[in-house]
């Protein structure tokens, strides 16, 4: 006699405690080959594991992932339609936090006294190898932009750990004209190099020169980054800055920005890069025919060997 149709396999069914298949990512990772270097294989693994894991917990459907991929894909159109000059991807991830947690990851100090160096924050995608230098004194405006207040602007740049100033150390400024846009975003106004410069603290670790009062200005508003901001309904704006990058062979480099405190962007900036010790007071400035504010701000650079409070 035959036996009774259960519509049931016959196979063993073993008890399910996973709506997915429990086995699917690790055998993804498992497939990467014998020739992965050490730090990929840990670096793509933890990628796989994370992308895997989101998607399950969203439960990412078909048509997310798609436009997902049809986001990458518009991210990387901009990129070559401009002629590599506008990076997207950049300022992806420049508005979800990552590149401002990657340079903590990096450059992050704790240090074993009560002074500590001069925090980093974002590069960003302004910065140009070509800057020249400038004789101290000297400005960086080459193309006086209307409305633009000039800044004395001035420090020393020190040691952490002995507090001496460090001469030859090299002080690497760019900043936007007031109407917001960097000399090659606007060829009409500005000439290469406009608002750059390089300056080299004298025998006491000082520089000093003539920049503007910085302007606030919005990203692109055209491209993949700023749809993104808007389905996250956030502002494009970054809070007016001044880029610093501050080197010296035997130090512990500083990459930085500086923001006034009055700036009404400051809690909101949208690629989040502001920390507290980067806030800064632009005071009034008397008897300098050249300039209306100064600006006074001191550097602290840690020396290339030094290891900080460990964690």
């Amino acid at each position: 006699m035959a036996p009774e149709a259960t519509g049931v396999s016959n196979a063993a069914q073993a008890p399910k405690s996973h709506r997915f298949d429990p086995t699917f990512t690790q055998h993804v990772i498992d497939t990467m080959g014998p020739k992965t270097t050490e730090r990929n294989r840990v670096v793509l693994g933890a990628l796989i594991r994370h992308i895997h894991d989101f998607s399950r917990e969203v439960e990412l459907t078909i048509d997310e992932w798609l436009a997902g991929v049809a986001f990458v894909n518009a991210v990387g159109r901009v990129y070559s339609e401009s002629g590599q000059k506008r990076n997207e991807a950049h300022r992806v991830s420049d508005i979800l936090g990552l590149e401002t947690l990657v340079d903590e990851i990096a450059h992050k100090i704790i240090s074993e006294s009560d002074v500590d160096p001069t925090s980093s924050a974002i590069l960003g995608p302004f910065w140009s190898p070509n800057a020249p230098f400038r004789d101290n004194g000297s400005t960086i405006i080459q193309n006086p932009a209307p409305n633009g207040r000039t800044v004395l602007m001035h420090g020393v740049i020190s040691d952490l750990v002995t507090g001496k100033p460090i001469p030859g150390a090299v002080f690497d400024v760019w900043q936007a004209s007031a109407n917001g846009k960097y000399d090659f975003q606007d060829p009409e106004n500005q000439s290469p190099n406009n608002l750059r410069g390089k300056f080299r603290a004298d025998e006491n670790g000082k520089y000093w020169f003539y920049c503007y009062y910085p302007t606030a200005y919005s990203l692109p508003t055209d491209g993949p980054s700023y749809q993104l901001l808007q389905m996250m309904d956030r502002h494009p704006m970054r809070p007016a800055h001044i880029h610093i990058m501050v080197t010296h062979p035997d130090y512990k480099g500083c990459t930085t920005q500086l923001y006034p405190k009055d700036d009404p962007w400051l809690a909101s900036d949208t690629v989040f890069a502001v920390k507290d010790d980067l806030v800064v007071d632009f005071k009034p400035l008397e008897g300098d025919d050249k300039a209306e504010l100064e600006l006074d701000y001191n550097v602290i650079l840690a020396p290339k060997d030094y290891k900080g409070k460990p964690f």
